[in-house]
């Protein structure tokens, strides 16, 4: 793949690029939102919705790996592929009444969705702040 296919372009698993390990579980399917919503009670739940073809998606998920720093058990990781999973993004704006954007990234707690934002915004929630 040339320069731009490597910058634009889909890798092969874009959750393992550079940045510190996130233990990512894919969300592909709508039934797992309910899954969530429950697990969220006992620790704090982060949906990342990422488009695979977008040079900013890429670059904001980037930058949120590398600023990683949390303990596996402090919260879990959810990462959602917009252009495979279509019905699951419509499916989380709809039940936790959040608007759909992308790149996105949602923090659940205790049910409900306590921080959300888009773009550059996402790098501003401070992931320390919801555990």
């Amino acid at each position: 793949m040339g320069i731009f296919g490597n910058f634009f372009g889909k890798n092969e698993d874009e959750r393992a690029e550079s940045g510190k390990e996130i233990l990512w579980i894919d969300l592909t399917e709508t039934n797992q939102l309910d899954a969530i919503i429950e697990k969220s009670k006992a620790r704090p739940q982060a949906i990342f919705k990422h488009s695979t073809t977008c040079g900013i998606s890429r670059m904001v998920l980037n930058m949120f790996k590398s600023s990683y720093s949390l303990e596996p058990s402090q919260m879990d990781f959810y990462f959602l592929d917009l252009h495979a999973n279509r019905n699951v993004s419509n499916a989380v704006a709809e039940k936790l009444e959040v608007m759909h954007q992308s790149p996105q990234l949602l923090i659940v707690k205790n049910g409900v969705v306590v921080a959300h934002s888009s773009h550059g915004g996402i790098s501003e929630i401070q992931l320390e702040n919801h555990i």
